[in-house]
């Protein structure tokens, strides 16, 4: 037997019930990225704090190799 399709052409927000206002809050404030892994990689690293330290390692020799340093700061010329 086919599945019926329960989509409707429109919804009235009654429908819909109520929502609850700042449910996602914290999880915004986290800044929390989400990011998708291919099977190979996510088989090599299958944790996110896996992920976090290989990229820091990543990070850390590149700055190494390229003498990227982090930004002097200018003063202002005294006019």
């Amino acid at each position: 037997m086919a599945k019926k399709d329960e989509l409707r052409a429109e919804y009235v927000r009654e429908d819909l019930g109520e929502g609850i206002r700042g449910k996602y809050y914290e999880q915004y404030q986290d800044g929390t990225n989400l990011i998708l892994l291919d099977p190979d990689v996510a088989a090599a690293f299958p944790t996110s704090e896996s992920v976090n330290q290989a990229l820091r390692s990543l990070i850390e020799v590149a700055r190494r190799s390229t003498g990227v340093r982090k930004p002097a700061t200018r003063k202002k010329k005294s006019r």
